[in-house]
Parts: structure tokens; sequence; C-alpha cells
């Protein structure tokens, strides 16, 4: 018989087995194995397939990600045995006649039908003509909207930006100056800042660099970071990235609004009793039952 709770404290097995023993509950949920399905182990007969390894994969996620591939799959399929092995003993003790069990079990249940049907909805409603409508209505807004390229040199008082200015005036190379005398992390650069619209800087800045023509230079402007000198480089018309680029954005965000609007239309049909101080309070946000559903992605309009 194989077993593997001998291991070393802090060891990848235990460090796992911590990780893993909440989510992976419901991997013996887990239906019929399909026929082309491996059988990777067998514990007291039961069978542990390549499928069971991929579902604890894709259910822990990022908790794998410091494993090279050998180590995850080995480490996975050895903590799946401890489970069968654990979860015959905890029948045999009738832990599941617990109420305890019985309400964490109902949990997972409810938890597990929820994330199948959200699921369910979100790659329903993810079309091409959805993707495709959302990212028409981002390049509208972004149609005409002018960003900047500028480079700046950064100094800590007045008196150090006008005697930065004067050195230009003279005839110094921005970049050059830059190098020596920014304080920016982007001084290695040139004080390069590339393309950039009025809202991606602080108001004082994008005010003087957004009013210069290209191949100017502004006198000592300041901000919370300090004092800038600001060269502008070019203007242009802003243009929205490719589809492709972003057709991963906009996925998610189209997915994760359909079940942000699916749970709004289910709870405004549902009938709500709520006993606690909370029922006072403003209704939650549609977008409740997941974090950020109807954040649209920031890439999107760019």
């Amino acid at each position: 018989m194989t077993t593997s709770f001998a291991v070393a404290k802090n060891s990848p097995r235990l460090l796992l087995a911590s990780a893993l023993t909440g989510c992976l509950a419901l991997a013996l949920l887990a239906g019929p194995a399909r026929a082309d399905d491996k059988v990777l182990a067998k514990v007291n007969g039961a069978e542990i397939h390549q499928s069971d390894v991929a579902l604890a994969e894709e259910e822990l996620g990022p908790s794998l990600s410091q494993m090279d591939p050998a180590s995850k799959d080995e480490n996975v399929l050895a903590f799946l045995i401890d489970m069968k092995i654990v979860a015959k003993a905890a029948e045999d003790k009738k832990v599941e006649d617990g109420d305890d069990f019985k309400k964490r079990m109902a949990f997972a249940r409810n938890r597990l039908l929820m994330d199948s049907l959200l699921a369910s909805e979100g790659k329903a409603a993810t079309t091409d003509d959805a993707m495709k409508k959302v990212y028409d209505d981002a390049s509208k807004q972004i149609a005409g909207e002018q960003e900047v390229h500028a480079r700046h040199i950064l100094v800590e008082t007045e008196d150090q930006a006008k005697a930065v200015k004067a050195e230009l005036d003279k005839g110094a190379d921005f970049a050059k100056l830059a190098k020596e005398k920014s304080k920016d992390p982007g001084a290695s650069d040139g004080g390069d800042l590339g393309f950039f619209t009025k809202d991606q800087m602080v108001p004082e800045f994008s005010a003087v660099a957004f009013s210069l023509e290209p191949g100017k230079i502004s006198d000592p402007v300041k901000t919370q970071f300090g004092w800038h000198i600001i060269k502008v480089e070019e203007k242009r018309n802003r243009k929205p990235p490719a589809f492709d680029q972003v057709k991963s954005q906009i996925e998610t965000y189209v997915t994760r609004k359909a079940q942000a609007d699916y749970v709004a239309k289910l709870r405004d049909a549902a009938k709500i009793e709520r006993f606690d101080q909370a029922a006072n309070t403003a209704k939650p946000d549609a977008a409740a039952a997941k974090p950020d559903a109807a954040a649209k992605p920031a890439d999107a309009k760019k």
C-alpha cells in the first residue's frame, strides 16, 4: 500500500496537502471516468484517473505554479492517494453523519452548483458577436482621443529645474541630461514616457504636456512628485488595438458581465428575507457573486 503522510515539515507534499484539503474534497464527487481516461493508481481497488489529477490541478491553480511539471503531477497524485485512504477511514468512523460535515457538504454542493451554472451561462454569452460589440463600443470611445509622446526630467527643487532648463536652452541634449539629472526611474531611457493620454498622468503634468507643440520644452512644472521639465516629441490621435490583442480580456469581461447579470436577474425574482443589521443597508451590487464581474478590461480601450 502506498502511503505518504510521513514527510518532512514544510515539504512540497505537506504544503500541497494543506492547500488541497478544502478545494479537493469536491473531487470525491466526480462522475464516472471516460473510456480513454488513463488509470494512474488504485487505492483498495478504487481507481484514480488522469482526469482526477487534471481536476485537482485546475482547482489549485497558483498553488502549483512553483512546481516543475514532474513534481506537480507526482505531488497531486500522491495527495489523491492519501485523500482516498483518509476519506475511507472517515467513512468508517461515520464522520459524514456529523452536523458539521453535513453543513460543509451542503455548502460545497451549493458552491459547485453555482459555479457550474455560472460557468455555463458565461460560456453561452461569450459569442463572437458579443465580443465584437464590446470591442466596437470601446473603439468608438477611443477614436479621436489625443495622446502625447513626451520625455521629462524630474528633480527635487524649483532651482534645480531652472538650472536644467537653462542648460537645455543653451542646446544641451534632453535625453542625455535626463540620464544625468533626473531622479525618475525612467531616467536611463532618457526620460522617455512613451505615449500617454491626459488621464494617465497627474493633471498638472498633462495640462502642460498637451499644451506644448512637438519639439518644444516646458518651463518648470510642479507636481506631487517634484519638479519636471517636459519635452513633447510627438502628438497623434489614439488608435484602438487590434481585436486579437485584447480578445482574451474582452472574453473575460463578457463572461463576468453575463454571470453578474444572471445573478442579478435571479436575485430580483427571488423572495429574500434578511434578519441581520445589513438588511437595512443598500442593495448589494449585482456583481457581488463574482468579484470585478462588471469591471471592463482596461486594455480594451488602449
